[in-house]
């Protein structure tokens, strides 16, 4: 193999790491036993990094009312200069909600998405939730299990294409 290429290679493994779908169930169990104290009533999964966790987690906690919110910081691998928040959620008779997205990296998304929530609906408690943090980001989640210190390439990015 060329010189060049194991050098893109050793640079690829250096500043990402690929998050398999055993890790996501390792993580998600050790998720759904920090959040389950709070007992939240529903769950709102920012799309789309946090669909398939919250599917997970609403099986694990047994909540059927799961929501989503689309928002869009990112165009590709750029970011945009502000964050767009795409539908709205129905929240009536509830108390306790958690909003789970797979990770606070800039802390961008789920510090806007929060305060959106909690502007709106001051009557509900809100908590939030990550697989992952990076200690950079504005936004520190409620509960969150790992520390991003590279890119995470998670299994539903690359493995269905």
């Amino acid at each position: 193999m060329p010189n060049s290429i194991l050098k893109g290679l050793k640079k690829y493994n250096t500043f990402m790491k690929y998050y398999s779908y055993e890790e996501f169930a390792s993580d998600t169990n050790k998720l759904i036993q920090k959040v389950k104290g709070f007992e939240p009533e529903a769950i709102i999964g920012i799309a789309r990094g946090g669909l398939t966790l919250s599917h997970a987690v609403a099986e694990g906690l047994g909540i059927r009312e799961v929501q989503t919110l689309r928002t869009e910081l990112y165009d590709e691998d750029t970011k945009r200069s502000c964050i767009s928040i795409h539908n709205t959620v129905t929240l009536e008779k509830i108390t306790k909600v958690l909003v789970l997205d797979d990770i606070a990296d800039s802390g961008d998304t789920l510090k806007a998405v929060m305060e959106s929530l909690e502007c709106g609906n001051p009557e509900i408690e809100f908590k939030s939730a990550s697989l992952f943090y990076k200690k950079t980001s504005i936004y520190e989640p409620t509960f969150w299990i790992n520390e991003a210190k590279v890119w995470i390439d998670f299994f539903w990015e690359r493995d269905f294409k």
